[in-house]
């Protein structure tokens, strides 16, 4: 039987504005957005949070948001994976996670964007998406995911801050 497992969706942190001739691939973190991520990464290692595996969209900010949390010692690897990217999909993420519970790991965090994060996290917790949560630029959303392997619906909101409260 599979552990409860810790679950971190992670918006990535300020990046720059859409600009024509910049491909939103390519738009990285701001001065200020790698400022304000690097303080929540320091707070979140002051408070003993760390992940055992952490999957990040392919987008160049939300590559840099994980890599900072990988400098400041939250997670020793990062894993690129195209099913965060602003066109990934739930049903092959959801699969990909049932896989990834087989390996016995309990502490899993995700960066990418948003509305993907908040919905995905909806439904875990709700069934359904309810636009209710609102996940800042490196704010942080945890969900406790129950020991069977069907989360949606079933699954405890633990944690919902505001980057600015861990600054």
């Amino acid at each position: 039987m599979a552990q409860p497992l810790k679950l971190y969706f992670i918006r990535h942190g300020i990046a720059e504005e859409r600009q024509p001739h910049l491909p939103d691939q390519q738009r990285a973190l701001t001065p200020k957005g790698r400022q304000k991520t690097q303080k929540v990464a320091q707070r979140l290692q002051i408070l003993g949070i760390n992940f055992e595996y952490l999957q990040t969209s392919p987008l160049v900010r939300a590559r840099q948001t994980a890599e900072i949390l990988q400098h400041q010692g939250l997670v020793k690897a990062i894993h690129v994976s195209d099913l965060l990217s602003p066109e990934g999909n739930w049903q092959d993420w959801l699969k990909w996670l049932q896989d990834w519970r087989t390996q016995g790991l309990t502490h899993l965090a995700l960066v990418g964007h948003e509305p993907h994060l908040s919905t995905w996290a909806e439904i875990l917790v709700w069934g359904q998406p309810c636009q209710q949560l609102v996940l800042k630029k490196a704010g942080m959303i945890g969900l406790l995911l129950p020991e069977h392997h069907n989360p949606i619906g079933q699954s405890t909101l633990f944690w919902l801050t505001a980057p600015k409260l861990l600054l």
